[in-house]
């Protein structure tokens, strides 16, 4: 009995460690992950580029990112066509941490979409001095 539960106890953990790995976005991912540097340059230096914050409306209005789109993660997929304009264009999604960013990105890319996913969100994004406008 104890060899079953020894079995079953590594099953869990690593279907725990795919689970983490896949939320983060670090396996199964079809879209890149940037840096909150890396998305600062390509703000900077690229036309080309659609910038989507996926937190909430009360989040957004406590301070975002200047000319950033609004579309909650919950509301994303049917709020598309909100983006069909920005098809062609990189798309830099962020959130606050990281994390519905990656739902965000899988959601897009799935779509058709280039989602650049921000590794550390908004968070990452104030500590390399990006202005935050209310």
């Amino acid at each position: 009995m104890e060899k079953y539960t020894n079995i079953l106890y590594w099953i869990a953990m690593v279907g725990l460690v795919v689970y983490f790995s896949y939320t983060k976005g670090w396996i199964f991912a079809n879209f890149e992950s940037i840096t909150a540097k890396q998305a600062q340059e390509l703000l900077q230096d690229d036309q080309n580029v659609t910038l989507l914050d996926v937190r909430t409306i009360k989040e957004f209005k406590s301070g975002h990112l200047r000319n950033a789109k609004l579309i909650p993660l919950s509301e994303l997929e049917k709020n598309l066509d909100k983006l069909q304009a920005d098809k062609h264009k990189k798309i830099i999604v962020y959130c606050r941490s990281g994390n519905r960013s990656v739902s965000a990105s899988r959601i897009l890319e799935k779509n058709g979409f280039t989602p650049l996913n921000v590794k550390q969100g908004i968070i990452g994004l104030m500590g390399v001095n990006m202005e935050i406008v209310k």
